[in-house]
Parts: structure tokens; sequence; C-alpha cells
């Protein structure tokens, strides 16, 4: 099977999704945050100095995904119909789980999108939190569903041989 965003000559190009058909799409990824305890009680207490770490990465990652188009080349640029980040505390990690779910009406589909308002929300924690703690780990984060278009519907397993349980 050929790469599809490269060229007869072997350069890189943006995919002509012209002819493809819009149906509704949906993808929805997940990522975490490992910290200390004391950054992960410093994240529940609401005492980390640069303000409400879970809101501000709620917003981080929705905003993010609105800008999917500018951050990976050769991503097509949607008008999202619908984006959702939940980021939560995790005693067991200690840390932050996030996930994130986009929707869209169009030729292409949002996996980019759900995957960047992710990364970025991992991001804010960690800026958020790092002056407590700055052996934070950020990861996986996966692609765990997507719907719509030629493909079609995808779950990972429950079990993924590359990332243990979900």
């Amino acid at each position: 099977m050929g790469m599809s965003h490269v060229d007869d000559r072997g350069q890189a190009h943006m995919v002509d999704v012209s002819a493809k058909a819009v149906t509704a799409r949906m993808a929805a990824a997940e990522g975490s945050v490992r910290m200390s305890a004391e950054a992960f009680a410093a994240i529940r207490d609401n005492a980390v100095a640069k303000g409400d770490v879970l809101a501000t990465a709620r917003l981080a990652g929705i905003m993010a995904a609105k800008r999917t188009a500018d951050l990976i080349p050769l991503c097509h640029p949607l008008g999202l119909d619908q984006v959702e980040v939940e980021v939560t505390l995790d005693e067991a990690l200690p840390g932050v789980r996030v996930t994130g779910t986009a929707r869209v009406t169009a030729r292409t589909g949002v996996e980019m999108e759900a995957m960047t308002a992710v990364s970025v929300a991992c991001l804010t924690v960690y800026d958020m939190a790092k002056a407590i703690d700055r052996t934070m780990e950020i990861g996986p984060i996966r692609l765990v569903a997507k719907s719509g278009g030629k493909s079609g519907e995808y779950r990972r397993p429950a079990t993924d041989p590359k990332g243990g349980n979900r």
C-alpha cells in the first residue's frame, strides 16, 4: 500500500479529498500525565500557582484541536462541529487522564484533531505543574476510536499489545 501523502516523485503533498463523500466523522483519543504525589495533590487542591490546571488544560485542548492544520503539515483545515476534552485526576497513576473527541461532517477524518487536543492538554498540565515536578511523564497518547468515511469504524482493543490495558 502506497503512502497517500507522497506523490509519484516521492515528494510530500496534501491529499486531494475532493472526490470523497462528505460523511459524519468522529475520532477519540486519550493520554495521561504521570506525576509525583506532591504535584497530584497540588492540582487536586487547586493550589498550583498558575491557576486551575484541569480547566486550563481542557480549554487548551479545545483550542489546539481547532488549530491542528496550522501545526501538522499536510493536514486539511476542518471546520469542526464539536470538540470535547475531559481532564480528570487519577490517583492510581498518580496523575491526570485526558480524553478528547472531535466531530465533523467532512471529506476527511478528525483523528489528528482529537490527538492534538489530547497532546496539548497534556502539555498544558506539564507546563502548569512543572515548578512542582519536572519529572512528569506524558503518554501514551493514542487513538481509541474513529467512525465515518470509507474505512468505517475503528475501536482500539481493550487489551492493546502496544500499550497494555486501557
